[in-house]
Protein backbone atom coordinates (compact mmCIF):
# COMPACT_ATOMS: atom_id res chain seq x y z
CA UNK A 1 0.00 0.00 0.00
CA UNK A 2 1.22 3.37 -1.23
CA UNK A 3 -0.20 6.45 0.62
CA UNK A 4 -2.02 9.39 -0.94
CA UNK A 5 -0.65 12.79 -1.29
CA UNK A 6 -2.83 14.30 0.80
CA UNK A 7 -1.54 11.33 3.39
CA UNK A 8 1.78 11.85 6.07
CA UNK A 9 4.49 10.13 4.33
CA UNK A 10 6.22 9.40 8.26
CA UNK A 11 3.79 7.96 10.57
CA UNK A 12 5.13 7.11 13.86
CA UNK A 13 2.66 5.40 16.39
CA UNK A 14 4.39 4.42 20.15
CA UNK A 15 7.72 3.66 18.35
CA UNK A 16 9.44 2.15 21.07
CA UNK A 17 13.29 0.66 21.27
CA UNK A 18 14.51 -1.09 24.47
CA UNK A 19 18.04 -2.41 24.76
CA UNK A 20 17.33 -4.46 27.86
CA UNK A 21 16.36 -3.09 31.10
CA UNK A 22 17.19 0.36 29.01
CA UNK A 23 14.38 2.43 27.06
CA UNK A 24 15.92 4.57 23.92
CA UNK A 25 12.92 5.96 22.59
CA UNK A 26 9.99 5.76 24.53
CA UNK A 27 6.70 5.61 22.99
CA UNK A 28 7.34 8.07 20.68
CA UNK A 29 4.14 9.35 18.06
CA UNK A 30 4.41 11.74 15.37
CA UNK A 31 3.63 12.45 11.75
CA UNK A 32 5.67 14.05 8.98
CA UNK A 33 3.86 15.67 5.53
CA UNK A 34 5.15 15.13 2.00
CA UNK A 35 8.27 17.91 1.11
CA UNK A 36 8.24 19.37 4.64
CA UNK A 37 11.21 19.70 6.51
CA UNK A 38 11.55 18.07 9.88
CA UNK A 39 13.98 19.05 11.93
CA UNK A 40 14.68 16.36 14.88
CA UNK A 41 16.61 17.72 17.94
CA UNK A 42 17.87 16.19 20.80
CA UNK A 43 21.08 15.91 22.82
CA UNK A 44 23.74 13.15 22.38
CA UNK A 45 22.25 9.88 24.05
CA UNK A 46 18.93 11.45 23.49
CA UNK A 47 17.47 8.68 21.22
CA UNK A 48 16.81 10.83 17.71
CA UNK A 49 19.33 8.29 16.05
CA UNK A 50 18.00 5.16 17.08
CA UNK A 51 14.86 6.65 16.30
CA UNK A 52 16.44 7.53 12.47
CA UNK A 53 17.34 4.10 12.23
CA UNK A 54 14.21 2.50 12.91
CA UNK A 55 12.39 4.61 10.58
CA UNK A 56 15.22 3.62 7.60
CA UNK A 57 14.64 -0.41 8.68
CA UNK A 58 17.95 -0.27 10.15
CA UNK A 59 16.71 -1.17 13.53
CA UNK A 60 13.69 -3.28 14.25
CA UNK A 61 11.40 -1.35 16.96
CA UNK A 62 10.74 -3.42 19.96
CA UNK A 63 7.10 -2.27 20.09
CA UNK A 64 5.14 0.23 18.06
CA UNK A 65 4.81 1.11 14.52
CA UNK A 66 6.49 3.20 11.56
CA UNK A 67 4.85 3.48 8.05
CA UNK A 68 7.13 5.34 5.65
CA UNK A 69 5.60 6.38 2.17
CA UNK A 70 2.51 3.56 3.13
CA UNK A 71 4.81 1.19 3.60
CA UNK A 72 5.40 -0.77 7.36
CA UNK A 73 8.87 -0.51 8.12
CA UNK A 74 9.04 -3.25 10.50
CA UNK A 75 7.50 -5.69 8.10
CA UNK A 76 8.82 -4.51 4.90
CA UNK A 77 12.37 -3.10 5.52
CA UNK A 78 14.41 -3.61 2.11
CA UNK A 79 11.18 -1.50 0.04
CA UNK A 80 11.25 1.22 2.99
CA UNK A 81 15.07 1.34 1.83
CA UNK A 82 14.18 1.70 -1.75
CA UNK A 83 11.97 4.53 -1.13
CA UNK A 84 14.27 6.48 0.97
CA UNK A 85 17.66 8.54 0.95
CA UNK A 86 19.94 8.20 3.63
CA UNK A 87 23.06 10.34 4.62
CA UNK A 88 24.92 9.23 7.49
CA UNK A 89 26.57 11.69 10.11
CA UNK A 90 30.13 9.40 9.53
CA UNK A 91 29.88 10.04 5.57
CA UNK A 92 29.21 7.20 3.63
CA UNK A 93 31.12 7.75 0.56
CA UNK A 94 33.79 5.30 -0.11
CA UNK A 95 37.09 7.16 0.19
CA UNK A 96 39.17 5.19 -2.19
CA UNK A 97 37.15 5.80 -5.20
CA UNK A 98 36.92 8.83 -7.29
CA UNK A 99 33.32 11.01 -7.29
CA UNK A 100 32.47 9.45 -10.46
CA UNK A 101 32.89 5.48 -9.33
CA UNK A 102 31.25 6.30 -5.98
CA UNK A 103 28.12 7.66 -8.08
CA UNK A 104 28.15 4.96 -10.21
CA UNK A 105 28.07 2.74 -6.98
CA UNK A 106 25.40 4.19 -5.45
CA UNK A 107 23.52 4.06 -8.45
CA UNK A 108 24.20 0.16 -9.05
CA UNK A 109 23.21 -0.12 -5.06
CA UNK A 110 19.44 2.42 -5.74
CA UNK A 111 18.37 0.14 -8.60
CA UNK A 112 19.08 3.15 -11.55
CA UNK A 113 20.66 0.93 -15.00
CA UNK A 114 23.80 2.10 -15.88
CA UNK A 115 23.24 3.95 -18.98
CA UNK A 116 20.60 6.18 -16.61
CA UNK A 117 23.24 5.93 -13.05
CA UNK A 118 26.34 7.43 -15.66
CA UNK A 119 23.74 10.50 -17.18
CA UNK A 120 22.23 11.07 -13.85
CA UNK A 121 26.24 11.24 -12.35
CA UNK A 122 27.18 13.67 -15.43
CA UNK A 123 24.12 15.71 -14.51
CA UNK A 124 25.05 16.00 -10.52
CA UNK A 125 28.60 16.53 -11.26
CA UNK A 126 27.82 19.63 -13.90
CA UNK A 127 25.00 20.95 -10.93
CA UNK A 128 27.52 20.82 -8.06
CA UNK A 129 30.20 22.23 -10.13
CA UNK A 130 32.64 19.58 -9.38
CA UNK A 131 33.80 18.81 -12.86
CA UNK A 132 37.40 19.59 -11.41
CA UNK A 133 36.95 16.91 -9.06
CA UNK A 134 35.29 13.83 -11.03
CA UNK A 135 38.57 11.97 -10.99
CA UNK A 136 39.40 12.24 -8.01
CA UNK A 137 39.40 10.23 -4.96
CA UNK A 138 36.77 11.13 -2.74
CA UNK A 139 39.73 11.06 0.30
CA UNK A 140 41.42 13.94 -1.48
CA UNK A 141 38.58 16.70 -1.81
CA UNK A 142 37.57 19.24 0.79
CA UNK A 143 35.25 17.96 3.26
CA UNK A 144 32.17 20.68 2.14
CA UNK A 145 32.54 19.28 -1.04
CA UNK A 146 32.28 15.80 -0.21
CA UNK A 147 29.00 16.15 2.25
CA UNK A 148 27.71 18.44 -0.75
CA UNK A 149 28.01 14.92 -3.18
CA UNK A 150 26.89 12.76 0.07
CA UNK A 151 23.46 14.67 -0.04
CA UNK A 152 23.27 15.01 -3.93
CA UNK A 153 24.23 11.22 -4.37
CA UNK A 154 21.36 10.48 -1.88
CA UNK A 155 18.86 12.43 -3.71
CA UNK A 156 20.23 9.97 -7.06
CA UNK A 157 17.30 7.68 -7.24
CA UNK A 158 14.65 10.74 -6.52
CA UNK A 159 13.49 8.78 -2.82
CA UNK A 160 10.43 10.06 -1.35
CA UNK A 161 12.21 11.02 1.67
CA UNK A 162 15.90 11.40 2.58
CA UNK A 163 17.21 11.07 5.84
CA UNK A 164 20.25 13.58 7.27
CA UNK A 165 21.41 12.68 10.47
CA UNK A 166 23.81 15.28 11.39
CA UNK A 167 24.95 16.77 7.78
CA UNK A 168 26.71 19.55 8.38
CA UNK A 169 28.80 18.92 11.59
CA UNK A 170 32.33 20.00 10.90
CA UNK A 171 32.08 22.09 8.13
CA UNK A 172 32.43 26.22 7.81
CA UNK A 173 29.44 28.27 7.95
CA UNK A 174 29.32 29.32 4.33
CA UNK A 175 29.21 25.88 3.69
CA UNK A 176 26.34 25.29 6.05
CA UNK A 177 24.35 28.10 4.33
CA UNK A 178 25.05 26.41 0.67
CA UNK A 179 23.87 22.66 2.15
CA UNK A 180 20.52 24.44 3.42
CA UNK A 181 19.74 25.81 -0.15
CA UNK A 182 20.35 22.58 -0.78
CA UNK A 183 17.76 21.26 0.97
CA UNK A 184 15.47 24.08 -0.05
CA UNK A 185 15.70 22.96 -3.31
CA UNK A 186 14.92 19.04 -2.50
CA UNK A 187 11.97 19.75 -0.52
CA UNK A 188 11.15 22.49 -3.36
CA UNK A 189 10.54 19.46 -5.64
CA UNK A 190 8.47 17.12 -3.03
CA UNK A 191 11.14 15.39 -1.57
CA UNK A 192 10.51 14.93 2.51
CA UNK A 193 13.94 15.82 4.40
CA UNK A 194 13.92 14.50 7.69
CA UNK A 195 17.02 15.80 9.85
CA UNK A 196 19.04 15.57 12.96
CA UNK A 197 21.22 18.56 13.88
CA UNK A 198 22.72 19.79 17.07
CA UNK A 199 23.10 23.71 15.72
CA UNK A 200 20.01 25.32 16.57
CA UNK A 201 20.40 28.10 14.43
CA UNK A 202 19.63 25.26 12.08
CA UNK A 203 16.39 24.27 13.90
CA UNK A 204 15.08 27.53 12.56
CA UNK A 205 15.43 26.70 8.71
CA UNK A 206 12.64 23.78 9.14
CA UNK A 207 9.69 23.77 8.94
CA UNK A 208 8.30 21.89 12.33
CA UNK A 209 10.58 20.47 14.77
CA UNK A 210 10.92 17.44 17.05
CA UNK A 211 12.58 17.78 20.60
CA UNK A 212 13.70 14.75 21.90
CA UNK A 213 14.10 13.97 25.56
CA UNK A 214 15.46 10.83 27.72
CA UNK A 215 13.94 8.49 24.08
CA UNK A 216 10.47 11.01 24.79
CA UNK A 217 9.24 13.90 22.32
CA UNK A 218 8.64 17.01 24.61
CA UNK A 219 8.05 19.74 22.28
CA UNK A 220 7.21 19.33 18.49
CA UNK A 221 5.36 22.82 16.57
CA UNK A 222 6.70 25.06 14.34
CA UNK A 223 9.84 27.28 15.39
CA UNK A 224 8.33 30.31 15.58
CA UNK A 225 5.02 28.62 17.93
CA UNK A 226 7.79 26.98 20.27
CA UNK A 227 10.02 29.95 20.78
CA UNK A 228 6.16 31.92 21.72
CA UNK A 229 5.58 29.02 23.76
CA UNK A 230 8.30 28.92 26.12
CA UNK A 231 8.86 32.89 25.92
CA UNK A 232 12.49 32.29 24.44
CA UNK A 233 13.93 34.28 21.96
CA UNK A 234 15.04 31.76 19.46
CA UNK A 235 15.58 27.61 19.63
CA UNK A 236 18.55 27.37 21.70
CA UNK A 237 16.64 28.81 24.27
CA UNK A 238 13.83 26.38 23.97
CA UNK A 239 16.26 23.89 24.04
CA UNK A 240 17.88 24.60 27.80
CA UNK A 241 14.63 24.98 28.77
CA UNK A 242 13.80 21.28 27.80
CA UNK A 243 16.46 20.07 28.85
CA UNK A 244 17.66 21.58 32.21
CA UNK A 245 17.59 19.36 34.86
CA UNK A 246 14.78 19.38 37.07
CA UNK A 247 15.45 20.19 40.55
Amino acid sequence: MQNSPQSPIIEASKLTKQFGAFTAVDAISFEVERGEIFGFLGANGAGKTTAMRMLTGLSRPTSGQARVAGIDVAAHPEKVKQRIGYMSQKFSLYEDLTVMENIRFYGGIYGLPRKQARQAGSQLIEQLGMEAFARKQVSGIPLGWRQKLSFSIALLHQPDVVFLDEPTGGVDPVTRRQFWEMIYQAAETGTTVFVTTHYMDEAEYCGRVSIMVDGQIAALDTPDRLKSEFQAANMHEVFLQLTRPKP
